[in-house]
C-alpha cells in the first residue's frame, strides 16, 4: 500500500487519488503563533479603545461659579455665579463643605452624570488659578467645563448659554482663559445683572446688592439655570441652549 492509500484508508475516506484539499493543510507552529499574536493584538487594541472611550464618558463635568469670597461680597451682583452654584448644590443634594484646589468644592451626580461644583476662593481676578488646577488634576475636557458668571451687557435676570467665546471684559473669565492657555472653547452660562444707572461706575455697580424686587425675579432665573444644567448634562448642549435662550420669550407669550 502506498502512502496515499494508507492515509485515505486510515481516515476511512474513499480513495480518489493522492490530491488533498485545503482542510488537510497543516500550518507550521511559527505561522500559528503569528496568527495568534495578530488576533491577540487586535483584541487588545479593541479592548483598549473601548476602555478609553468608557473612561472618557466617566469623566466629570466641572460646574464653576465665579465670585468673590467673604461676607463683604455675599449677595452682590458680581457674585451671582456663586449663587447659581449654591442653588444647583441645594437642588441636587450636593454638599460643598470641602475646601480643595483653592475653592469651595463638592462632588455628586445629576441624573447619572458625575459633576464637580466649585466656587473659587481666590477672588474674582484670580479665578483661573483654582479652575485650571481642577481641570488639570481631573483631566476634564474643556467642553465639559461650564463657567457661570455675571454679565453687565445682558438685561437683568436674563440667561445666555454659549458654547465658547471671549472674556468680554470680565476679569474672572479673563483669568480662566489665561489658565487655559488662551483656549476659549468651553461653555459658559452668563447671568444678566443689567447696566449701572446714569453715570455710576461699573465697578461700584457690580459690588451692589440686589433690591427686594430684583431678588424675587432672580430666584426664577436661578431655577431656570438649574433646569438648563440638567438639560445640558442629560440631553445635550443644543437642547439646553434652546431652553435658556428662549426662556424669557416663552414666559412673555404664556
Amino acid at each position: 500500500m502506498n502512502i496515499c492509500s494508507f492515509w485515505v484508508s486510515s481516515m476511512k475516506i474513499p480513495f480518489h487519488g493522492c490530491r488533498f484539499s485545503r482542510p488537510f493543510f497543516s500550518l507550521s507552529s511559527s505561522s500559528r503563533n503569528r496568527i495568534m499574536t495578530i488576533q491577540s493584538s487586535s483584541s487588545t487594541a479593541s479592548i483598549s479603545t473601548e476602555s478609553k472611550e468608557k473612561k472618557k464618558e466617566n469623566l466629570p463635568w466641572l460646574i464653576v461659579g465665579l465670585g468673590n469670597p467673604g461676607k463683604k461680597y455675599a449677595a452682590t451682583r458680581h457674585n451671582v455665579g456663586f449663587e447659581m452654584v449654591d442653588a444647583i448644590a441645594e437642588a441636587e443634594g450636593i454638599s460643598m463643605n470641602t475646601v480643595s484646589f483653592k475653592a469651595l468644592f463638592g462632588k455628586g451626580l445629576i441624573g447619572d452624570v458625575p459633576v464637580i461644583l466649585a466656587k473659587p476662593q481666590t477672588f474674582m481676578n484670580s479665578s483661573g488659578e483654582s479652575v485650571g488646577a481642577i481641570v488639570s488634576y481631573y483631566k476634564i475636557p474643556l467642553k465639559q467645563v461650564l463657567v457661570i458668571f455675571d454679565d453687565l451687557d445682558l438685561p437683568f435676570a436674563k440667561l445666555r448659554l454659549l458654547p465658547k467665546g471671549g472674556h468680554g471684559g470680565h476679569n474672572g473669565m479673563k483669568s480662566v482663559i489665561n489658565h487655559f492657555k488662551g483656549n476659549t472653547g468651553f461653555p459658559r452660562l452668563r447671568i444678566g445683572i443689567g447696566r449701572p444707572p446714569g453715570k455710576m461706575d461699573p465697578v461700584a455697580f457690580v459690588l451692589r446688592t440686589f433690591t427686594k424686587q430684583e431678588r424675587e425675579e432672580l430666584s426664577f432665573t436661578l431655577q431656570d439655570g438649574i433646569e438648563a444644567l440638567r438639560i445640558l448634562l442629560l440631553e445635550g448642549f443644543d437642547k439646553s441652549a434652546t431652553f435658556v435662550n428662549s426662556a424669557k420669550k416663552m414666559e412673555q407669550t404664556g
